[in-house]
């Protein structure tokens, strides 16, 4: 038998003008754990939705096991064990978790044209049993769940067909430290059984970590291709982008640095089931970070402080006046840029324009509230040049863009206001290193014009890297806060944390 499990060769596609994968080949051995990066827009996402099942190939041939793989849609991948687990979300909120994990394959518990819930669950149940993974409530509706429990859900209707290839694309940025590490303990697992996984995430150190061998791509090209334990960062990220990255994405400074003004005070903020009693003051010209295991509630604080949840009881008030909604927040100039950035935040079916200007419809208006389209448009053009957002003009459709751009208008549409108060949950998901540096350095010029950040991150590197208070979250509950010039070490907030 051939050690080869699947063979790409000269593979091509084309979206209109956009040339998104350009003669590659790509061969994936069996019990291979793969990695694949590049900048946004490099082809990442084009070339393994190709091989699930998701887009048709113009041109090249590809075999799997041997024999022509031409795959019609994911159902028919699944059915040549082939299954992805995609960037953006893949579930359906109308349906219940249970029935997202079979998700087009539900005809076996279908019966006179019934599904019998009671056996898909009872199936889904022991999906999550045999690969380890977090339980979730299979009757409950995915609308509203945290992101990381939705890709969870992913990753278990991707497993639920015993798939001999497994496609992860951008995962890990999703999920907390402890469910990373219980990801890489299945990557393991599948690489002992003889499975093959393709890895796709920006983490350059991770995927060092991770893989057996890293593939790069470059303007839709293939770069090369590098065993990881005999390379490292500097060299992935020199393929990447053709040139050296020198430097660190990161503040150098060693101390906090931020006005005695309270901007935030919170004050015994309460939601029920996820967070309890959380207390803290954020200064002008701060970056308080929020970190903390899955189950530790920093992402609903973020929520809550905005006005997007219920509160059981406590205040928020800024400049001493209190926030009791969401409404008030975006009266009061705050901005809150979410994890969920296609499901919570842009109107992903929407152009470029309409994005940008949403939050400063109010500050657009007229004398008699006529919103000029030369306003609307004036804004927009301002904002796509200062960001460099990549796109053809405009008028292009949000759902088109890179994962990287999307988030420049995600963040951007915000900057364009000035905020006094940015809430940031995890604003660096799913961009490469280049977008990552240029949104840090858009985060400490904001500190420096004295807006006070609230930074929510599941990055450990990423919040000790750039803030100037540190608050560790454990089970709903503030459990430490580190100040930039104390034992400011993954190591003393990882014991803190677990």
């Amino acid at each position: 038998m051939s050690t080869n499990l699947l063979e790409i060769r000269g593979l091509n596609k084309r979206f209109g003008p956009t040339h998104a994968n350009v003669d590659i080949d790509f061969t994936l051995k069996r019990g291979e754990i793969r990695g694949l990066i590049g900048e946004n827009g490099s082809g990442k996402s084009t070339l393994i939705s190709i091989i699930a099942g998701l887009y048709p190939r113009d041109s090249g041939a590809i075999t799997l096991g041997g024999a022509e793989y031409s795959p019609r849609s994911p159902l028919d991948a699944n059915a040549h064990k082939v299954s992805m687990v995609m960037q953006e979300l893949g579930v359906v909120g109308t349906l219940p978790a249970g029935v997202n994990v079979f998700l087009g394959h539900t005809r076996q518990f279908t019966e006179a044209g019934v599904i019998n819930l009671n056996a898909l669950n009872k199936a889904a149940t022991k999906v999550f049993e045999r690969w380890g993974l977090p339980k979730v409530p299979l009757n409950r509706l995915t609308d509203g769940m945290m992101i990381e429990m939705r890709k969870i859900i992913e990753l278990a209707r991707a497993l639920s067909v015993e798939p001999d290839v497994l496609l992860l694309d951008e995962i890990t940025q999703s999920l907390s430290m402890n469910n990373r590490e219980l990801l890489y303990e299945l990557l393991t697992r599948l690489k002992d059984m003889g499975k093959s996984v393709v890895v796709v995430t920006h983490d350059v150190d991770e995927l060092i970590r991770i893989t057996d061998t890293i593939t790069v791509l470059r303007d839709g090209r293939v770069v090369g291709s590098v065993e990881s334990a005999a390379t490292s960062a500097d060299e992935i990220k020199l393929m990447m982008v053709g040139r050296r990255i020198e430097g660190d994405y990161y503040r150098s400074d060693l101390a906090p640095d931020y006005s005695d003004e309270v901007a935030l005070r919170v004050d015994g903020l309460t939601v029920d089931g996820e967070i309890t009693n959380v207390s803290f003051e954020l200064h002008r010209g701060e970056i308080l970070a929020f970190c903390g295991l899955s189950d530790s509630g920093i992402h609903s604080v973020g929520k809550a402080v905005y006005g997007l949840s219920k509160r059981l009881r406590g205040t928020v008030k800024l400049n001493s006046s209190e926030l009791r909604s969401a409404t008030d927040a975006l009266r009061r100039n705050v901005a809150y840029v979410p994890k969920d950035r296609d499901n919570e935040a842009l109107m992903i079916r929407d152009d470029i324009l309409s994005n940008f200007v949403l939050p400063s419809l109010d500050t657009l208006k007229g004398a008699l509230g006529y919103l000029a389209p030369q306003r609307l448009r004036a804004l927009a053009l301002k904002m796509t040049a200062k960001l460099s957002v990549k796109c053809t003009d405009i008028n292009q459709v949000m759902d088109s863009l890179s994962g990287g751009n999307k988030q420049k208008v995600n963040l951007g549409r915000w900057l364009a206001k000035s905020p006094e108060l940015l809430i940031l949950d995890c604003p660096t998901r799913g961009v490469d290193v280049g977008v990552k540096a240029y949104i840090y350095s858009l985060m400490l010029e904001a500190k420096r014009s004295g807006a006070a950040i609230l930074l929510i991150s599941d990055e450990l590197t990423e919040a000790l890297g750039m803030a100037d208070r540190l608050v560790v979250m454990k089970g709903g509950k503030i459990t430490r806060v580190i100040r930039r010039d104390e034992d400011f070490t993954e190591q003393s907030v990882i014991a803190v944390m677990v």
